[in-house]
């Protein structure tokens, strides 16, 4: 339950449309609700600002059907991670109004518009390689169902810097930016060398053997000698994403 539909609650109790009992049992599952092989958050709205986050590998197609039916009840935004097409396709039976990403395995179910967010500005979210954009785009969504305003551009490492360099609009007028590379993971130290706006480095696993699935890329980007990086994990682009709303946020 959001912050804003709590007050309209209360309001209503108040002037007795709702009665106390009715509002009881909506805030029954507050702040959890055991379905025992999960424990729903249905109070992190309150205190994050967006509801729990559903990360689909390793759940069976069942399990991720209960816990987003629990959460819908309640009205929220529901964002799925690492998702598999036949999962997907068979939780989209269910819920007709979603809409899956293949690409970044990401299925969103906007319950309702986001109220506007008080924001900075854009979140830019790029990609050095073509093969990153999976990871770029599950940081992309998020940004955006979090209620962000966002843009993009892919492939533009530094094997070719004037198409970095052709975006440079975009870059100078973004308030955080979102820098995915695989490979060596050298691009985000040369965004942070162009701005000064947070520069939220992701590593993804592409590359070949010497890159050790990601970790080259990660120690590269801890490693960089521009100022103003911030590194999530390998592949972690719901983590960018949700971080650069944290960033992004003015209240």
């Amino acid at each position: 339950m959001e912050q804003e539909q709590l007050k309209k609650l209360l309001v209503k109790v108040q002037s007795g449309k709702v009665s106390v009992e009715a509002a009881l049992d909506k805030l029954r599952h507050l702040p959890f609700e055991d379905i025992d092989f999960a424990r729903i958050d249905h109070h992190r709205p309150m205190r994050k600002g967006f509801p729990e986050v559903i990360f689909g590998e390793g759940k069976t197609t069942s399990q991720v059907v209960e816990i987003m039916t629990r959460m819908a009840r309640h009205g929220n935004q529901i964002l799925v991670t690492r998702l598999d097409a036949d999962k997907a396709k068979t939780v989209s039976k269910k819920f007709p109004k979603a809409v899956y990403h293949p690409l970044s395995r990401v299925l969103t179910l906007e319950k309702k518009p986001l109220p506007p967010r008080s924001s900075r500005g854009t979140v830019l979210v790029m990609s050095a390689g073509t093969s990153d954009i999976p990871v770029a785009e599950e940081a992309l969504l998020t940004a955006r169902i979090m209620g962000n305003e966002t843009d993009y551009f892919y492939d533009a490492g530094v094997a070719g810097l004037h198409r970095l360099l052709a975006q440079k609009e975009k870059i100078f007028t973004a308030a955080v930016l979102i820098v995915v590379a695989g490979m060596e993971g050298a691009l985000p130290s040369v965004v942070a060398g162009l701005v000064n706006r947070p520069v939220i480095a992701v590593p993804t696993s592409i590359g070949y053997g010497a890159s050790f699935n990601g970790l080259a890329a990660l120690l590269a980007m801890l490693n960089t000698c521009s100022s103003g990086v911030g590194v999530v994990n390998i592949d972690n682009g719901f983590g960018a994403g949700y971080l650069a709303t944290l960033i992004n946020q003015k209240d």
